[in-house]
């Protein structure tokens, strides 16, 4: 896994830019520690930054081919995880390879098939090919949109990186955000192509962008579509489990330490079993949780998290032979600002889940001392309807995203209104998101003749799979790479997803419980206590220490006159928080607390230009 920038010019002579295309791609250093480098040409420069996964020593980026017609050169980030089978194809059509890597599978077939080249591609990836023989760019982003890619128009200029810091590098580029882009940030409902910086857009997933000299082109290669299920249940279990198997196997293919992330949940320990399954007695796969210091004793059930995760963990570990760390983290260190500006650096944006996403990030530190690769449960509740509020009759029939009603730690409701009123009103979120939801309903695919819970529910996962895992997968896509850690996503192979999308709601809960054909299909793979358990959600602290050092870092803020942060705030709602004692502040209340955090962290960082009119 790696991260790529460039920049196309049709018409200025790039050659002499290679100090702007070091700045942008020099960004991306975290994503890829072990190697970087740039290729210039008066129409493209490219840029990479190496994780060496596959083929250490061979697959050298930016990598070119010369043919006859031109050089072909490639800036690549990603996994293909059919490269192998690729590889014997192009052989026996005539392709001749110098290295073993994927990367030279991906350039080799875009040289024999063309742009078709993409339907054949098996994995999560994001790259750029430039093609000297046209002088045209392609980028291409993988179906599901798991590895990141957003572009730029600079005049007829197009620059392009993993993430917006490599675009916001170059210096003709200017760091606004809009009313329009804080309406995204704060929404939760990740609009497909909105990128929140002004000008800047994403790639979309399954979709590919071309740019030459007649402009810049967009077309959509995959995408869900609605068929017909004709399985009955027992056939489809059995066809996930054949599907889980396949991609699991493929996905453990690497040339460095791998492990799996392991919660004791049913996803992780799904992947976990799996993958030591696959290895048997070769190898015994390690395996990783996050707990907190003195969670057992301090647990507390809430709405969320009916236990906590260590037991399950330990008895998945113990059952299938994993080597195991429970990875335990003090609530001082979550709470420290380094912390948090590591975090909302790796994510360029102002909004995330509070102290889950320093835990997950301190967690892939720990994980990356002896492992490069790890494999994740992540995206299993998003394609076999696991979330709680999929299950509740009046989410399901509500005319809105239900992750984003009052009663969800994703809302944009949950916690405390910190923005002036005259910003609150300005943004008008409800408005924002009931129009998100509107397009999102009109985009979801339908199947002739399907009605009622059916129907109702296609559209709920469709959105869920379109919008809120988007917001998920660039989550844990930021904050591994910002430890140097490649994290793979089985769930999101897209064969399963499609799957298991098509099969209907009814059979998704055929045995009155959640997430039913993926706890039939790992039935004999799991302890009978995690087969039986509940949802929950990534762990959160519940010691009273992490909140006061959010009040204490919150209050020096707030005091800091100049800090841009003031002129978003209503300082008096933020006060009467700060004057309580860490006991007394409620889980909305510190919620509220982490986010004008995190925002104050961003506007510290990246120092945007606000429009706020």
């Amino acid at each position: 896994m790696c991260g790529i920038a460039g920049w196309y010019s049709p018409a200025r002579d790039l050659v002499h830019e290679r100090a702007t295309a070091e700045a942008m791609t020099d960004t991306m250093a975290l994503r890829g520690p072990d190697a970087g480098g740039v290729w210039l040409r008066p129409r493209v420069a490219l840029g990479h930054r190496r994780l060496a996964v596959i083929d250490l020593e061979g697959g050298v980026q930016p990598m070119v081919v010369d043919t006859a017609g031109g050089e072909v050169a490639l800036t690549y980030s990603g996994e293909l995880y059919n490269f192998r089978e690729l590889r014997d194809e192009l052989r026996r059509r005539g392709q001749h390879f110098t290295t073993a890597s994927d990367t030279e599978v991906v350039l080799r077939s875009y040289l024999e098939w063309g742009e078709a080249f993409v339907e054949r591609l098996n994995g999560i990836y994001a790259f750029a090919i430039w093609d000297g023989r046209t002088e045209r760019l392609l980028l291409v982003r993988d179906r599901l949109g798991v590895k990141p890619l957003y572009h730029y128009r600079l005049g007829d200029d197009v620059l392009f990186g993993s993430e917006p810091k490599a675009i916001l590098a170059n210096p003709e580029v200017p760091r606004t955000v809009d009313l329009a882009g804080l309406r995204e940030a704060f929404s939760w409902i990740r609009t497909p192509g909105h990128a929140v910086w002004r000008g800047m857009s994403e790639v979309r997933p399954g979709t590919f962008i071309t740019a030459d000299r007649s402009g810049v082109r967009e077309r959509t290669y995959w995408e869900l579509e609605a068929t017909a299920h004709e399985d009955d249940t027992d056939t489809t279990v059995e066809r996930v489990h054949e599907l889980l198997s396949d991609i699991i196997r493929r996905q453990l293919v690497t040339d460095v330490p791998r492990c799996t992330l392991l919660s004791g949940g049913l996803d992780s320990s799904v992947i976990t079993a799996f993958a030591q399954r696959e290895l048997g007695t070769t190898e015994q796969i390690r395996s990783f949780s996050v707990d907190f210091a003195q969670h057992g004793e301090r647990f507390t059930a809430d709405r969320f998290r009916d236990s906590p995760d260590a037991p399950f963990a330990r008895e998945v570990a113990e059952r299938s032979g994993t080597l195991h760390t429970n990875v335990v983290l003090d609530a001082m260190r979550m709470a420290d600002p380094e912390v948090r500006r590591a975090v909302v650096g790796a994510r360029d944006l102002p909004t995330g889940f509070g102290d889950a996403d320093n835990s997950l990030y301190l967690l892939f530190q720990e994980i990356r001392k002896g492992s490069t690769v790890a494999l994740s449960g992540e995206s299993a509740d998003e394609v076999f309807g696991g979330y709680k509020w999929m299950h509740d009759p009046a989410a399901q029939n509500a005319d809105n995203f239900p992750w984003v009603d009052h009663t969800h730690v994703t809302s944009p409701h949950t916690g405390i209104d910190v923005f002036t009123p005259e910003l609150r009103a300005s943004l008008d979120l409800p408005e924002y998101i009931r129009q998100g939801y509107r397009d999102a309903v009109a985009r979801a695919p339908r199947l002739a003749g399907e009605r009622g819970l059916d129907a109702r529910m296609r559209t709920q996962m469709h959105l869920h799979l379109t919008r809120y895992m988007r917001i998920l997968l660039d989550r844990k896509d930021r904050l591994s790479m910002a430890a140097g850690l490649e994290v793979r996503v089985p769930f999101c192979d897209h064969r399963l997803v499609q799957y298991v999308f098509n099969t209907p709601w009814s059979m998704k809960t055929f045995d009155g419980a959640e997430k039913s054909l993926l706890r039939a299909a790992a039935r004999e793979e799991l302890p009978r206590s995690v087969i039986e358990r509940r949802k929950a959600p990534y762990p959160s602290t519940q010691d009273p220490a992490y909140t006061g050092e959010l009040l204490r870092q919150a209050s020096d803020v707030l005091a800091d006159g100049g800090h841009p942060v003031q002129e978003l705030t209503d300082t008096r709602v933020l006060k009467e928080v700060l004057g309580r004692r860490p006991e007394d502040v409620s889980p909305a209340h510190r919620t509220g607390l982490e986010r004008w955090l995190d925002i104050a962290t961003w506007l510290d960082i990246h120092r945007p230009t606000l429009q706020l009119a």
